[in-house]
């Protein structure tokens, strides 16, 4: 083989990490292009599979199908507080399992795998039986409270991984300045674990607001957003349900690349000059 002809393969080796990055990346973002694609078609029957031709109609009116606006403001209700309760108790959760010895901590540390390594259908069918057991009624708090069990586990293992790579050492130098337990907690613990938290806490709004199966089995009348998308497709997909999925798309990359901005401004500003 030449010199010439090795160029190729050598390019190829240097660069095939980042080339089965960007063809992976390619194939998870391709179905969101899909959805985007499509929410500008106008098709000329009640099945959006096919494509007729632009339109920004759907864009005028996404609140034009009955009742999609409504389980809309559901699913965002409920991801946000299946979001502050999760993310709330996961990190007292988290910072004990880290931070304190106790009995049963090694069992606890195993069981809040669980809820992540089970099927939902399991988990959704056992929740079920306890609330039907309970006499408690299907509805907007029984999928609030199952949301929570379920996103619960991301959030604690998000928060654990960031609170044991923290430095004891400048909670200690805190004490040593006299700062007191919640002062500490508040200018040098928080800060230092916000991170963390705010990836659990984004992942269990994401969790909750994407779930069907668990929904499904606990909503009762409820209709959250993807019970609404999985009841239209069996009538014909409206035009709406790919404008809704291509804004939730677009505001999620707009607050990842916030974030990262963020957090690249802050470190050139600690950066010594």
């Amino acid at each position: 083989m030449t010199q010439l002809s090795k160029r190729p393969v050598t390019w190829l080796r240097r660069n095939l990490v980042v080339i089965a990055g960007l063809l992976t990346l390619a194939y998870m973002i391709l179905p969101n292009v899909v959805v985007m694609v499509f929410s500008f078609n106008k098709p000329n029957g009640r099945f959006n599979y096919a494509w007729q031709q632009f339109s920004l109609d759907a864009w005028k009116d996404p609140c034009g199908v009955a009742d999609l606006c409504g389980s809309l403001a559901l699913s965002l209700q409920l991801g946000f507080w299946a979001m502050l309760g999760a993310t709330v108790l996961g990190t007292m959760v988290a910072f004990a399992l880290v931070r304190y010895r106790f009995r049963a901590r090694g069992a606890i540390n195993s069981l809040i795998f669980l809820p992540m390594a089970m099927p939902e259908v399991v988990m959704a069918a056992s929740l079920l039986t306890l609330f039907l057991n309970m006499g408690a009624p299907l509805g907007f708090w029984t999928v609030l409270i199952a949301h929570i069990m379920f996103c619960l586990s991301f959030v604690v293992t998000a928060v654990k991984a960031r609170v044991m790579s923290m430095d004891p050492r400048l909670e200690e130098a805190a004490r040593d300045l006299y700062a007191g337990p919640l002062q500490t907690f508040l200018r040098v613990t928080l800060p230092i674990a916000a991170p963390g938290i705010a990836a659990g806490a984004l992942l269990a709004f994401s969790l909750s607001f994407d779930d069907f199966i668990i929904t499904n089995f606990n909503a009762g009348s409820t209709v959250t957003f993807p019970m609404f998308v999985w009841g239209s497709a069996q009538r014909g997909t409206p035009v709406q349900i790919n404008v809704i999925g291509t804004a939730m798309f677009v505001i999620a990359v707009l607050v990842v690349l916030g974030g990262q901005l963020l957090a690249s401004r802050r470190k050139n500003s600690a950066a010594p000059e």
